[in-house]
């Protein structure tokens, strides 16, 4: 029986995860911080580039 890729690859993202949030729950919130942080950091540059795009480009 084959084996899906993508079930393995997020079951092996998941014990990761999990080890880490066990073993260094610190690191483990600096992780989500960070992760956090570059998604409100991408919002905001796809929002100044709709602004930018409804203002007419100019710059």
């Amino acid at each position: 029986m084959a084996v899906n890729s993508k079930k393995v690859a997020v079951y092996v993202v998941v014990v990761f995860a999990l080890y880490v949030i066990i073993t260094d729950p610190a690191k483990a919130a600096d992780y989500v911080q960070i992760g956090f942080e570059g998604i409100s950091d991408a919002a905001q540059a796809i929002g100044d580039f709709m602004t930018w795009i409804a203002n007419g480009g100019d710059s």
